[in-house]
């Protein structure tokens, strides 16, 4: 039997549920979490996303929200899989699916947004797409010292800046050799994946996050394939900034650029 079977039978911890806001419309948004994070990272934004009319689905990815067990089960496979499944399912229910993606759901965005050609806006909310040389050879060589190791502290305080909002994060905190080894396995795909994307797309990084790199930011800004594309930098914040100081100003940019690119927007805009 496979050991990454029963993944996803253990219960999901309190306020790391799915969130699903979708009402009738015509317009979806499908918004994608962080590497080891829940969807709690991102349910003021789907609230927000919510109000102004947009039907909103954040899937929690298989192994996560759970226990360190059935993360340490998932794969990187599984976590794209996910996300590529509930854009499908969405975009039968609805006449446009614009993706949102945080951290390593950012990866995941690009990777969805590469394949499906129809998507009116992709926004990149502190992108996941570099690691640190460092890392990538932890990542590779993670045969060699993960069961020596075993569970490594992957908590950075620096990452959310407000300490009321850092206290409420769900995240394990903590990493293995081989979990470390599926985000890289992520982060590679997605990499490679970048010039496919032709969607309009938004990336939104604060120049203070301790996990994304400015040089990541502006390579991804110059690789990707749509040549609509915009680079926007906060302040004040880490790497969750959807939660951390400065929120509003991101929730403002991923609406302006959902609403500026919403199928018949431009047409609007003529009349």
């Amino acid at each position: 039997m496979d050991g990454r079977q029963g993944a996803d039978t253990a219960p999901i911890l309190r306020g790391a549920e799915p969130i699903d806001l979708q009402e009738e419309g015509s317009h979806g948004v499908l918004l994608l979490h962080g590497f080891g994070d829940t969807p709690q990272t991102l349910a003021l934004l789907a609230r927000r996303l919510s109000k102004t009319g947009y039907s909103v689905l954040v899937p929690l990815l298989p192994g996560h929200g759970r226990t360190l067990e059935a993360f340490g089960r998932s794969r990187a496979s599984e976590w794209i899989a996910a996300a590529k499944d509930a854009y499908v399912d969405m975009r039968t229910r609805y006449d446009s699916v614009s993706v949102v993606g945080l951290s390593m759901g950012g990866a995941l965005a690009v990777l969805v947004a590469s394949e499906q050609r129809e998507i009116p806006a992709l926004v990149l909310i502190a992108p996941y797409l570099g690691m640190p040389r460092w890392l990538r050879v932890a990542a590779a060589t993670h045969l060699l010292w993960g069961k020596l190791a075993g569970q490594v502290n992957g908590r950075n305080p620096r990452s959310i800046h407000d300490p009321i909002e850092r206290e409420k994060n769900l995240a394990y905190g903590v990493i293995t050799g081989r979990e470390l080894h599926e985000l890289s396995e992520v982060v590679r795909r997605a990499r490679k994946s970048l010039a496919d994307v032709r969607a309009p797309t938004m990336i939104i990084q604060s120049v203070e996050d301790p996990r994304c790199s400015p040089a990541t930011a502006e390579f991804t800004l110059k690789t990707l394939g749509s040549e609509d594309k915009e680079l926007v930098w906060t302040e004040g914040a880490g790497h969750i900034i959807t939660v951390d100081y400065g929120r509003e100003r991101v929730f403002a940019e991923v609406e302006r650029w959902l609403s500026s690119h919403r199928p018949g927007a431009a047409a609007a805009t003529k009349k």
